[in-house]
């Protein structure tokens, strides 16, 4: 069967999950958690995708992520890369290291974001990593201490889950807390795990009462939520995808790109591949790897062969871009 292309809509959250090969371990000692961790929180601050949760378990774990404007996939490209090919060197293997392509499931997030926060959070209580929720409390690798405040990562999103609680910090907190012990008698959440029709109802009964309510919902497996959620995702990546191929019919490519961003701040082209630290050269090395990468859909590789850049450059380039047109109402391809 083919693979369904991913779906990207700015904004997003995305529940991810991974998992090694053949379910083998893919954390075999604190020293590869922290590594991981380590990824994570740089791969966030290069793309602006920011973590609601998160847990590591031996052989898979699991990821809450809000998209920005750069893609799901710029993110864990520069995760999963970097960390497997850091742990075969430490562990002296060679091979893979995960299983198949990452699963990305699209969620809606009025329904499902605290259902998620706390899905992911009790993971390792549910796997017998940690023996109830007291020892949760203070686990190292998950997100739920953080979200208690007894533990720090500065990366991992915290205000935005407590505000749903309270307003103010200790009820916030406790609230929290008690929400997450209300979520383990009912035991593992297949609902959560995936997209589609079945899921998105709550299951076979849930979509037995959908169907005899009169009500018909659209699925798509890479979506969870109702149908009028997945109508929207959809129609939203239509549109990004149609204007993508509307640039490309008006002869919108990497060399029209360059052009118009090098008239616009009154550099030459050929002058773009130089290292300097002139402002103009560098915003408009930044408005190119932005613009390119999210209105043209190019590649981080594409721009940094033609810019003369490494990847992380064409990364950091393009956060600056985007900073710059927002600031000053740069609207090209739009």
């Amino acid at each position: 069967m083919p693979r369904h292309k991913r779906i990207n809509v700015p904004g997003a959250i995305h529940h991810v999950i991974v998992r090694g090969l053949d379910r083998q371990d893919i954390f075999l000692d604190d020293h590869d958690r922290r590594d991981f961790l380590d990824r994570l929180e740089t791969g966030l601050a290069q793309t602006g995708c920011r973590c609601f949760a998160w847990a590591l378990l031996s052989n898979h774990f699991h990821l809450l992520i809000r998209t920005g404007e750069r893609p799901l996939s710029d993110l864990m490209r520069k995760v999963l890369s970097g960390y497997a090919i850091s742990f075969n060197r430490r562990h002296q293997r060679c091979g893979y290291l995960f299983q198949n392509r990452y699963k990305s499931i699209l969620c809606q997030e009025e329904a499902y974001l605290l259902e998620l926060v706390r899905y992911i959070h009790l993971n390792p209580v549910r796997a017998g990593i940690v023996k109830d929720l007291e020892a949760l409390d203070h686990y190292d690798w998950a997100g739920h201490a953080v979200l208690l405040g007894r533990r720090r990562k500065g990366w991992q999103e915290r205000q935005e889950v407590l505000a749903h609680f309270s307003a103010r910090k200790r009820e916030a907190v406790s609230g929290y807390r008690q929400f997450v012990a209300d979520g383990l008698p009912p035991g593992k959440r297949e609902d959560l795990t995936g997209g589609g029709l079945r899921r998105s109802a709550g299951g076979w009964e849930g979509l037995k009462d959908l169907r005899q309510s009169g009500q018909y919902w659209r699925g798509d497996e890479r979506i969870l939520g109702d149908g009028n959620f997945v109508d929207e995702v959809l129609l939203a990546a239509e549109e990004a995808l149609t204007r993508r191929e509307a640039m490309r019919r008006q002869s919108w490519d990497l060399r029209r790109l360059v052009s118009e961003v090098c008239g616009l701040l009154s550099i030459e082209p050929e002058d773009l591949p130089k290292k300097g630290r002139s402002n103009n050269l560098s915003y408009a090395k930044g408005l190119i790897c932005y613009l390119g990468q999210s209105r043209l859909g190019l590649t981080g590789k594409e721009l940094a062969s033609y810019l003369k850049m490494s990847r992380p450059s064409v990364s950091q380039a393009a956060r600056r871009g985007e900073q710059f047109a927002k600031e000053n109402g740069v609207n090209l391809l739009n």
